[in-house]
């Protein structure tokens, strides 16, 4: 129980089920080196996913790991306006971003089937699909991290 919030923690209450996601994490990893899908790219999109989620601990981690992994500084200081940034981002990290804020809020409509065909047409088949698998497990993790009471710090 997190008793500064009243809420159980679910790593705590449920550790197996925290554990069997972290061997889905690690074997998507692996899936990330085989259909070579850059870890900077999976990182911003963990970040930007993280900031429309609200989940503090989670922007902190995968700041860092964006960092760690060759993402400028500069371009995590303007991710949530990278619309606004023409030609700022790479097309790749411009789909990526577009398929992970239409997964993470699922409006109503086929706007996620559309910009999952417009992924398609700069990632292969299997890149596309780690990336999405990417784009849910983190929504996951933010999820548990929100609903656990978990901060920053």
């Amino acid at each position: 129980m997190n008793e500064s919030k009243n809420v159980p923690d679910l790593v705590e209450v449920f550790p197996e089920i925290f554990k069997a996601q972290g061997k889905v994490i690690g074997q998507l990893l692996r899936t990330f080196e085989e259909v070579e899908l850059p870890g900077g790219l999976v990182e911003l999109v963990n970040v930007r996913v993280s900031q429309l989620n609200g989940c503090a601990l989670c922007l902190v981690t995968h700041a860092s790991g964006a960092r760690d992994a060759g993402v400028e500084q500069a371009k995590l200081d303007v991710l949530a306006a990278w619309r606004e940034q023409p030609g700022y981002f790479a097309k790749e990290e411009c789909a990526a971003l577009e398929l992970a804020e239409e997964i993470t809020l699922l409006p109503h409509g086929n706007r996620h089937l559309d910009a999952a065909r417009k992924a398609r047409e700069v990632f292969t088949e299997e890149q596309l699909a780690a990336l999405e698998w990417a784009i849910i497990l983190i929504n996951t993790y933010n999820r548990i991290s929100i609903m656990s009471g978990h901060q920053q710090g």
